[in-house]
Formats: structure tokens, C-alpha cells, sequence
């Protein structure tokens, strides 16, 4: 059962995962070991009473804008991933279940056979009762990323923060995996990320959040207790706010 909710620095959240995240040490499809760390991570949060909802891509599977889509035809391609994307949702609610956590598969595309379609009202009363509810499909819309749609499914849930898991743990100035002195920034502006063109999430993304005045934590995925940190109030990763 959830606990209590008043040590926390926050009530309700969103997190995105990319796709890439559930790869693990694989270089293609699912790492079920990975999926089972990400149950663990998100149940310690979840054991605190934080309310949590997840938004994860589909890369690992399918990308519509990636090499293996060269030439198709952008919708279909797009359609792809969105499928991609469901897949990954089951994959890691399978995970959450078989961790102790009661979840629900939310899809933008309608598939009765195997989860919800998104209802905002639903979806909110589901994280009311305490279940996690990840959301598959992106927007349901092609040229629109998983990015966008999770600042889009925060907003409608009402959550107070997108918490955007990576394989580094903050926004740099360039790609610290190739250049051992990029320079990583503590705390960002919505308008810097845009003018500095950091690539943390699209820039459709990025001007959903500074409109809605939401906040972005980048933070590590791999580094164990990263989630726990962030919601108990510790200052984690990389801030972008106004």
C-alpha cells in the first residue's frame, strides 16, 4: 500500500523514459533485467505515496524519423512507433506487476484486447487509487514525439514535474559520452534550452512546458535511487524552469 506523502517534494509526477532506456545492455528490443530495475526504482517511489504515471518511447523497437524508415512514407512510419511504443508499455507494466505494483496501460490508439484508451478522467482517478499508469501511443497524432507527449500527459494529469530519465545525469553543453569537457548545467531556463538548442527533449516539448509553467528534472536512470532522491526533495540532475 502507498505510504505517506508528506515527506515528499512532490505528489504526482510524470516520467519519461525513452525507448533506448529499456534496451539495457542489449542493442536491440527489451532487457528484461533493465525493465525489472525500473520496476524497483519506480516501486520504492511509488511505496512512498507518490502518485506516477509514465510516458515511455518506442526507439528501441521503431523510430518513424530513424534510418530504418528512410523513404516510407512519414504517418506510416510514425504509426510504427506508436505501436512500438505499446509494446514497451506492456513490457514494463509486466514488470511493475510482477515487482508488487498495481498499473495500467493508458493507449492513445484504441486496442481493447490488451489496455485502456486514454481518458484523462480515468487516467487521473487510476493514479488516485494508487496505481501507475504508463501511457502508450504517444499523442495518437504522427509528427508529434513521445517528448511532447509526455509534456502533454502531464499537463492533462495535472502532475507537478517531468522527470526525463537519461544515460547522463544532467543537461550539458555537448555530448559528455564524446567530449570530457562538456560542461553540465545545475539549473536552466525554458528559453535557454531553445536559444542554446540543447537537445533534452523537442522543442515542441520544451515550449509546452515554459507555457504551462511546468518543470523538467533530467537526472540519471542508471544510477541506483536517482527517482527516490528527486521526489524526497534532493537536488538531482538538471533543472529547467522559469
Amino acid at each position: 500500500m502507498p505510504g505517506t506523502k508528506k515527506s515528499l517534494a512532490y505528489t504526482r509526477v510524470l516520467l519519461k523514459l525513452s525507448g533506448e532506456a529499456l534496451l539495457g545492455e542489449k542493442t536491440f528490443g527489451i532487457d528484461r533485467n533493465f525493465t525489472d530495475y525500473l520496476a524497483t526504482e519506480i516501486k520504492e517511489v511509488h511505496e512512498l505515496g507518490l502518485e506516477i504515471a509514465a510516458v515511455v518511447g518506442g526507439g528501441n523497437i521503431f523510430r518513424g524519423v530513424s534510418d530504418t524508415a528512410l523513404g516510407m512514407d512519414r504517418v506510416s512510419a510514425d504509426h510504427m512507433g506508436m505501436l512500438a511504443t505499446v509494446i514497451n508499455a506492456l513490457a514494463l507494466q509486466d514488470a511493475l506487476e510482477r515487482a508488487g505494483v498495481f498499473t495500467r496501460v493508458l493507449s492513445a490508439i484504441e486496442m481493447q484486447e490488451v489496455c485502456e484508451p486514454f481518458i484523462r478522467r480515468r487516467a487521473i482517478r487510476h493514479m488516485e487509487k494508487g496505481r501507475v499508469t504508463v501511457f502508450a501511443a504517444g499523442t495518437g497524432n504522427p509528427y508529434f514525439s513521445t517528448d511532447t507527449a509526455a509534456a502533454l500527459r502531464a499537463m492533462e494529469v495535472k502532475a507537478e514535474v517531468i522527470l526525463k530519465a537519461t544515460k547522463v545525469d544532467g543537461i550539458y553543453d555537448a555530448d559528455p559520452m564524446k567530449n570530457p569537457k562538456a560542461k553540465k548545467f545545475d539549473r536552466l531556463t525554458y528559453l535557454e534550452v531553445l536559444q542554446k538548442g540543447l537537445r533534452v527533449m523537442d522543442t515542441t516539448a520544451i515550449s509546452l512546458c515554459m507555457d504551462n509553467h511546468l518543470p523538467i528534472i533530467v537526472y540519471d536512470l542508471k544510477r541506483k535511487g536517482n527517482l527516490r532522491r528527486i521526489v524526497v526533495g534532493e537536488t538531482v540532475g538538471t533543472l529547467v524552469k522559469e
